[in-house]
């Protein structure tokens, strides 16, 4: 029978039990999530002998005056087994119809896993989703795929995985003079003014800076900054999340000065080793193309990724399931124009 789970230290514990759980299942992200329009449920699933079969945070937002919400378990549910992950979406549909949901998403890491044995494969997933009546969404909340790197190795095996030009290119930046170091959440502030410019660069866009200063101080987010004596600022940082064994290169921002110094190659170096020593077994690159080819509009990102020794990780993608097919398919009618006018405000400002 599931339950609810109210305290936090169960909660993170019993999460931690699973093979891989994600830092988006954890109940700091939940309790950051609530104070922008979510209501968080934390949904558990024991065996007849106590032991937890599934885990899934699930993010509650009311759609306006309307007696109706939607409902997102951002990368859960988390499961055992292939018959925990089919007891997960039905609990998951029984929850859209009795809370009046216009749609359920999952978007879960169900074959991720630290060693060769996920409880679900891709192929899995997909044909029991789309047994039961779920659709590939039109709307990816998250990057689909992503890289990883095992961090289980020593400094010179890690070097050794990564390309030639990558290992020179670290041994740059240290020959002229750039210099990595942790900062606290309190340097929020011009880490966010660095974000936005490299938003406005690179061409994408950014929310507030109250979230992501929220963000980060709720999931106690570890962020490096690369510095050179020739500017009066840093030329680039990056922000790790943890949860369990695995660390997220959730955000990377640099300026456009300084880049000749290569100090965002001694950056990921620095913030790897951290993760390795606090802990962690694998380095999420936290986003790869679509497609592997030059064409997808993030490959150059992914080449950068890549040449560190990050591995390609094909995800499952978010999955939608709608109580009502018409309500379903007005809203994703109407939200992408929504959308579009809410990111028009955005650039604006």
């Amino acid at each position: 029978m599931w339950q609810l789970v109210t305290d936090a230290v169960t909660w993170n514990s019993l999460l931690c039990g699973f093979a891989s759980p994600h830092a988006l299942q954890s109940w700091e992200w939940g309790e950051f999530k609530s104070r922008w329009g979510w209501t968080p449920q934390r949904w558990l699933l024991n065996d007849s002998a106590g032991q937890p079969r599934a885990m899934m945070q699930v993010l509650r937002r009311s759609a306006g005056r309307l007696p109706l919400c939607v409902l997102y378990s951002p990368k859960g549910p988390v499961v055992n087994s292939p018959a925990a992950h089919t007891e997960a979406l039905l609990w998951l549909e029984q929850l859209g119809r009795r809370q009046h949901a216009i749609w359920v998403k999952t978007d879960a890491d169900v074959h991720v896993t630290q060693d060769d044995t996920p409880p679900l494969s891709l192929e899995a997933a997909r044909a029991t989703l789309t047994s039961r009546g779920w659709r590939y969404s039109p709307d990816q909340v998250q990057f689909r795929n992503t890289a990883h790197s095992d961090l289980r190795h020593s400094d010179e095996a890690l070097l050794a995985g990564m390309k030639q030009k990558w290992r020179y290119n670290i041994r740059l930046a240290e020959k002229r003079g750039v210099n990595v170091r942790q900062v606290s959440p309190r340097d929020a502030p011009y880490l966010y003014a660095m974000y936005a410019e490299t938003g406005n660069r690179d061409g994408f866009l950014i929310r507030e800076e109250a979230y992501y200063t929220d963000a980060w101080r709720a999931m106690g987010a570890v962020a490096f900054v690369a510095e050179h004596p020739s500017a009066p600022t840093p030329l680039a940082a990056l922000v790790l999340f943890r949860f369990g064994a695995r660390a997220w290169y959730f955000y990377g921002m640099s300026r456009a000065e300084g880049r000749e110094h290569m100090p965002n190659y001694l950056l990921q170096w620095a913030a790897m080793r951290w993760a390795r020593d606090a802990g962690c077994a694998v380095y999420d690159w936290w986003g790869a193309p679509e497609q592997l080819n030059e064409q997808d509009s993030m490959w150059g990102v992914y080449r950068f990724k890549e040449g560190f020794g990050a591995q390609f990780v094909e995800g499952l993608g978010a999955w939608d399931f709608a109580p009502s097919r018409l309500l379903y398919n007005t809203y994703t009618r109407w939200m992408p124009e929504m959308r579009r006018a809410l990111r028009a405000r955005r650039a604006e400002r």
